[in-house]
């Protein structure tokens, strides 16, 4: 599989995201997605501490296991859940990487991000407590998510001579949420950041699942809150466009999403969610597409 950099990091293309461990899926059934995933060479394997109540970061440090050299590991802090106390505070952002570290139980984690900006918290205060986790040899690239363009900007002025600085950002971006390309993505090629889409399927809505008029089938994301959102006229209108231009060049839409999404040289990697070991099989086959400027153009007409 291809690869790209985020930082000093090799990624491939594809990536897993580990969302769903510890919520939709056990142990066991997490573990066989993991394997999974790097069986099919993906070695991206993002995940945050309030995933699954702490139990995502757990779960797939325990099915990395003896595998934890294949894997770049990802983990994210700042946001708040019952297990989780959230923010952006130095004092804070040490204890958390600590905890992640033991979760995961893993001795550095490769990218360690900001899941959320926290205006209460000037971002030099926490830029210089993610460097003294690079500097001590818990991390080893910083990232954020959820950030702006005036808020990567001001992270990037931030930053003291010879520290670490962000080298990734990761928002929401798909063939049904292109907000990043009004700014986000042409600042990134500007500051030389990988760009890391989350969401990449609309929570399975590209992948052709669901149907115009049929309820979502139960345990999925949009039957636990997201259909009133994404399952919209609108929405099915461009997805039914976009299922046209997969069949006459005899792709699936899967592919369509996935290489769309890395079209841009700024995208790292498509972090995608899985539950079964076939879709990770089908994920990591699906960005080998390369659009000719008239499918392009015809994708462009559908959004």
């Amino acid at each position: 599989m291809q690869t790209r950099r985020i930082g000093s990091l090799s990624v491939t293309v594809v990536g897993l995201g580990c969302n769903n461990f510890g919520m939709t899926i056990d142990e066991r059934q997490s573990a066989d997605v993991v394997h999974a995933a790097l069986d099919a060479g993906i070695n991206f394997f993002d995940t945050a501490d309030i995933y699954g109540s702490t139990d995502s970061e757990r779960f797939l440090g325990r099915a990395l296991g003896s595998r934890r050299s294949e894997a770049v590991v990802a983990t994210k802090f700042g946001m708040r859940n019952d297990q989780v106390a959230g923010g952006a505070k130095p004092e804070y952002v040490t204890r958390a990487a600590d905890a992640s570290l033991q979760r995961l139980n893993i001795d550095r984690i490769d990218l360690y991000q900001l899941h959320q900006p926290d205006p209460s918290v000037p971002i030099a205060d926490t830029l210089a407590a993610m460097n003294d986790l690079v500097q001590a040899g818990k991390v080893r690239e910083i990232g954020c998510s959820n950030f702006s363009v005036e808020q990567l900007r001001e992270a990037h002025t931030a930053v003291q001579d010879g520290a670490a600085k962000f080298v990734s950002v990761q928002n929401q971006y798909s063939l049904l949420h292109r907000e990043p390309e009004k700014g986000v993505l042409p600042e990134c090629e500007r500051l030389g950041l990988a760009f890391l889409p989350y969401f990449p399927l609309a929570n399975g809505l590209l992948t052709g699942k669901y149907a115009r008029g049929v309820a979502p089938p139960k345990g999925t994301r949009m039957q636990m809150g997201w259909a009133a959102s994404v399952l919209t006229d609108r929405n099915f209108a461009i997805v039914e466009g976009m299922r046209t231009i997969a069949e006459r060049s005899g792709h699936s839409m899967l592919e369509l999403a996935f290489s769309w999404l890395l079209r841009k040289d700024a995208v790292a990697s498509v972090i995608a969610g899985a539950t079964k070991s076939e879709q990770v099989l089908a994920n990591a086959a699906a960005a080998d597409w390369r659009f000719s400027r008239e499918e392009l153009a015809a994708i462009d007409s559908c959004c």
